[in-house]
């Protein structure tokens, strides 16, 4: 099969031919249909965050079930199947009491050496030498997912389109779950990427009173504010805690979302916020970044700042498809571009460039 590598000598993908994974006890192998294109990945070729190489990125992923490992029953051969980039194991001390986004096995195993949780990666090159996987490695023709990470996608719903469901919709619905939404507030979402679109898409689906997209694009801004933000600021020319003030009657926000990652917009989303209001900081930043926060106004105006990396996907992954069945959420509505496998590099390097507004996918042969 063809795979994108990455050796981790330069930022970049390269095409290579590799033998078809083979799934283990309790394990699924998908033959992809798409795969997203996400920050979070470019965040690993940039060297911004440590990861094994080399090593086969993507972990927004659809497809279809092709094989089953031995003691899998909740899928068959054949079903269409859309997966979370968190892969709960399920028997962790925090699988068993409901927190799959902290599952210990996928952050020691998979975030920090590229493996599934026998320790092991299901990728090699045809030598037998071992490709680290980025959750499951999606970026190829089929990968290895665990059972626990694996999602009947409903036929009436198109396949490729869900497969961004799997990280920036899965976590804007784990930010809005920690956010604590309720219907008369009002919110901000700092950054309309991929992340921030989605939040705008959850918090309009709620019926949120008030929700303020703040970006430094305008095109960005245009495409939200048709998912549901009721007003943009464009940062880049705007003074942002002046017109977010003055749309919020002087206040601020009660609810400020976090969702590109960098110490500018971590500001902003706190500068923002009206007395009593909470920061969900979402956006992944590169290793070593830092805020910073005044304590006096933190403790006396009874702040709130919490940290969202994502959803709990054996409750939230099903949710996110009824609402895509419903028309509540519309993915392929986010997706603007659309590249073969052959060009995954490319895709790669126009989100470096900041030249993809929306979402991009890889569509396999």
């Amino acid at each position: 099969m063809q795979a994108a590598v990455f050796h981790g000598t330069e930022p970049r993908l390269v095409i290579e031919d590799i033998p078809v994974p083979v799934p283990q006890r309790g394990e699924v192998l998908l033959r992809v249909s798409a795969c997203g294109v996400c920050h979070t990945d470019l965040h690993v070729l940039k060297s911004e965050v440590k990861f094994p190489a080399p090593a086969v990125l993507g972990h927004e992923v659809s497809g279809v079930v092709e094989q089953l490992g031995a003691g899998v029953d909740n899928v068959a051969v054949g079903d269409s199947v859309v997966c979370s980039f968190i892969m709960p194991c399920g028997d962790c001390r925090h699988c068993v009491r409901g927190a799959e986004d902290l599952c210990e096995k996928f952050f020691a195993h998979n975030r920090l050496n590229g493996t599934l949780y026998d320790g092991t990666s299901r990728l090699a090159r045809a030598d037998g030498s071992p490709l680290a996987m980025y959750s499951m490695g999606g970026l190829a023709e089929y990968c290895v997912v665990p059972a626990s990470d694996v999602f009947a996608v409903p036929p009436e719903v198109g396949l490729e389109a869900v497969s961004i469901l799997g990280c920036s919709s899965f976590t804007a619905l784990g930010a809005v779950h920690n956010a604590e939404l309720g219907l008369g507030d009002r919110i901000a979402v700092v950054a309309a990427g991929g992340v921030g679109s989605s939040i705008v898409q959850f918090a309009a689906a709620a019926g949120v009173a008030q929700i303020i997209a703040i970006d430094i694009s305008d095109e960005k801004l245009s495409a939200v504010a048709k998912l549901g933000a009721t007003h943009t600021v464009n940062s880049r020319t705007e003074d942002v805690v002046a017109r977010v003030r003055e749309l919020t009657g002087g206040h601020g926000v009660d609810v400020a979302f976090e969702a590109l990652g960098s110490a500018a917009t971590f500001t902003t989303a706190l500068d923002i916020l009206d007395d009593g209001g909470r920061a969900v900081v979402v956006g992944i930043a590169p290793a070593g970044s830092t805020g910073h926060i005044d304590l006096a106004r933190l403790v006396r105006r009874k702040l709130l700042v919490r940290g969202s990396y994502g959803a709990k996907a054996r409750t939230d992954m099903p949710a996110l498809l009824r609402m895509v069945a419903a028309n509540t959420v519309r993915p392929q509505e986010l997706i603007t571009r659309r590249y073969p496998l052959a060009e995954a590099d490319a895709a790669y390097q126009a989100l470096s460039r900041g030249e993809i507004i929306g979402r991009a996918i890889i569509e396999m042969p």
